[in-house]
């Protein structure tokens, strides 16, 4: 300690002024890093933390910065369909008219309004005592299964999952109009017997990977089930959106959901390629494509396999058993059908990392946003580099609408020279470098321009979870958890594929004349 001083007074200007912005950039880091763990602190004391209030649009604002002229734009843009209700005709005569006046026709004037009422229907069944002492009832309706009609089982579909609305919120509107259904009568509304609606929404996910998803975006969410913390992760397009509520977020989690419902390991060409290219020992990778078996019908067949190889005793690096298990899974996806040659579009979290992968322009910018300058010179350098950012996406905007060999030449030039620099500013070339490393996946637009840029589709997909999480806490089962999953799906793809999911539900319900609404999956596969 008594040297520190003499240590001090030996340095330089210019080495003083790099300790200095070292010990604010450590500083900071530092800060973030206690703020976090106080919330986690409160979190955990069940005491009230701060509100987690966004802005309504992303920090950076590039998306919004870089859009065409205001005078170019359309306006009042509206995201899906307009479902107008049947106009009912009155005429209204006019009072006192003189006589000799001509007609003109009409003018009309278009009230809304709604119809918002109880029915309690009372089916007086007839009994009759046959001379045998044998009673006979009268059979109910087929349309009748319980106590609840058809039309309600709709509202409550309908304003749980697409209105956001809490359970008990619905009940005490039922109740308001003279209903007298219960809590628990709603549950089972929203819960039991939904295997048609689950199968449809999984259906959709297996139509778009066959034959309609030349790429896809994917983003997750925390979400409680069972008392637990987990994870919602959601893929989706233009055309569909797919939510599934597990316990982990890990790659092998995510290759087990790009499977679509199927459980199968499966172990072919693809399969080896991704052990190669994951770095799988080649001893593990030999073993493997030594043994007949190539196909597991579940996850216990498969654990047996790799035991019976001794492959599960191995110490070797890379985990042989993780590897190998991504490696069948992406087998079975690959043996499927499904994602051939798919884009995958992320965030950059690593778990996404698969397969054809392009990453968030928005994502990316929003790390150089939210680095801390502390000098004149660093702020400056921050601020240089987000605008030639900003003009080089404006750039790959023009090119998705106007693709060509030169353009993208001359676009990969200019990423290169933008992500090469030096700026001075310690932590802002450490990320350029680190954005350059991602040049494959940053660019991945200039060789298929259908992809989209960034992934607000999947952010906006996913607030509807985010508002369930928040308004109801966590399933209680796992049927709740996969009815929730599986209708939050319905809806956002009725939205994209301009379908009313009030006709939707009254369709698959029997309310409308069967067909009315034609089977989502086969409208997925045959748009693009």
């Amino acid at each position: 300690m008594t040297n520190q001083p003499e240590d001090i007074d030996a340095l330089g200007l210019s080495d003083l002024r790099r300790l200095v912005l070292s010990v604010l950039e450590d500083n900071a880091r530092l800060r973030g890093e206690v703020a976090a763990l106080r919330e986690e602190n409160a979190r955990l004391k069940g005491l009230k933390g701060k509100p987690d209030i966004k802005p309504p649009a992303t920090p950076s604002g590039m998306e919004k910065g870089t859009d065409i002229s205001e005078s170019a734009a359309p306006k009042n843009k509206r995201r899906g369909k307009s479902f107008r209700a049947a106009i009912e005709d009155r005429i209204v005569k006019a009072a006192a008219v003189p006589q000799g006046s001509r007609f003109k026709g009409y003018e009309d004037y278009t009230v809304e309004d709604v119809r918002f009422e109880a029915r309690v229907i009372r089916f007086r069944r007839e009994r009759w005592v046959t001379p045998e002492g044998k009673t006979i009832t009268a059979q109910l309706p087929e349309c009748v299964d319980d106590h609840l009609g058809a039309e309600l089982k709709r509202f409550i579909l309908a304003q749980y999952h697409q209105g956001q609305t809490t359970i008990p919120r619905l009940v005490a509107l039922l109740h308001m109009i003279g209903l007298t259904v219960s809590e628990r009568q709603v549950v089972r509304v929203l819960n039991e017997g939904k295997e048609l609606f689950i199968n449809e929404a999984q259906e959709i996910l297996r139509a778009a990977f066959r034959k309609a998803a030349t790429w896809f975006s994917v983003d997750d969410t925390g979400a409680r089930h069972k008392g637990k913390n987990g994870f919602c992760t959601q893929m989706g397009n233009h055309l569909f959106t797919f939510f599934a509520t597990t316990f982990s977020k890990s790659r092998l989690n995510f290759l087990g959901l790009l499977r679509a419902g199927y459980a199968d390991y499966v172990l072919n060409d693809e399969a080896f390629a991704y052990m190669r290219k994951r770095n799988l020992s080649a001893l593990v990778i030999n073993k493997l494509a030594a043994h007949p078996a190539r196909r597991f019908a579940n996850e216990q067949a498969w654990r047996a396999h790799l035991a019976a190889l001794g492959v599960t005793t191995l110490k070797v690096h890379p985990n042989p058993v993780l590897v190998a298990t991504e490696g069948a899974l992406w087998g079975a996806i690959a043996d499927h059908g499904f994602l051939d040659d798919a884009v995958i579009l992320s965030d950059d979290a690593g778990q996404f990392n698969i397969g054809e992968h392009a990453l968030c322009w928005v994502h990316a910018e929003r790390l150089i946003h939210k680095l801390d300058a502390f000098t004149e010179a660093a702020r400056q350098a921050k601020e240089q580099i987000r605008g030639l950012v900003w003009g080089f996406y404006r750039d790959l905007k023009a090119h998705k609408t106007n693709p060509g060999a030169a353009s993208a030449r001359y676009l990969c030039r200019r990423f290169d020279d933008i992500f090469s620099r030096k700026t001075g500013f310690v932590a802002l070339d450490r990320l350029l470098t680190r954005l350059r490393a991602n040049k494959p996946e940053l660019l991945k637009v200039l060789d298929r321009p259908n992809i989209p840029l960034h992934t607000n589709g999947s952010e906006n997909d996913i607030r509807c979870q985010v508002t369930r999480r928040k308004i109801s806490g966590t399933t209680r089962s796992d049927q709740g958890r996969d009815c929730r999953d599986a209708f939050l799906s319905l809806t956002k793809t009725c939205m994209k594929l301009d379908i009313s999911f009030w006709d939707y539900l009254g369709d698959r319900l029997h309310i409308l004349p069967k067909g009315s609404v034609p089977y989502l999956p086969d409208l997925v596969a045959t748009r693009t």
